[in-house]
């Protein structure tokens, strides 16, 4: 129903926690190289149990390389510098939300790319740095999938 992007992730116990949440939301995870760990990595076994069979996980070389295999109805950048609050969106099957790397977040020319105006963000308080990745996208997921009645 939804597409799930981390661009460069790098943190396995988020990943993993990602697995497990496309796994029961019927989201496709996809992951852009390079990764910051490898995919048989204990601690993202740990984190998304056995949950990883039931997910609809595939790596992509580039953005740019997912953009053209997958063809997005919309893709959805999350930053802490969106511009647009999540839940002031209109989400359609297809939608895709791209994530950027824990330590940096999304690279300021792919949010160019995307148009700045299009770029999501979950509310904070002012003095907050950013959100845990999988915390996220569980927030973003949960209210686009809501949007769709939970089919």
């Amino acid at each position: 129903m939804f597409h799930v992007v981390l661009y460069q992730p790098e943190i396995p116990p988020n990943t993993g926690n990602i697995i497990r949440l496309c796994a029961n939301t019927g989201s496709a995870l996809h992951l852009i190289r390079p990764l910051g760990f490898e995919l048989d990595d204990r601690k993202l076994r740990r984190a998304g149990l056995d949950y990883h069979e039931w997910a609809a996980l595939t790596e992509h070389d580039s953005l740019s390389d997912f953009r053209a295999q997958v063809k997005p109805a919309h893709l959805w950048p999350v930053s802490t510098r969106g511009r647009c609050r999540y839940d002031k969106v209109d989400y359609q099957p297809g939608d895709a939300f791209l994530f950027g790397p824990e330590t940096r977040g999304l690279p300021e020319a792919i949010l160019r790319d995307c148009g700045l105006d299009a770029v999501l963000r979950v509310p904070m308080r002012e003095s907050s740095r950013s959100l845990n990745l999988s915390n996220s996208v569980a927030v973003i997921v949960y209210e686009a999938w809501r949007q769709q009645g939970f089919a």
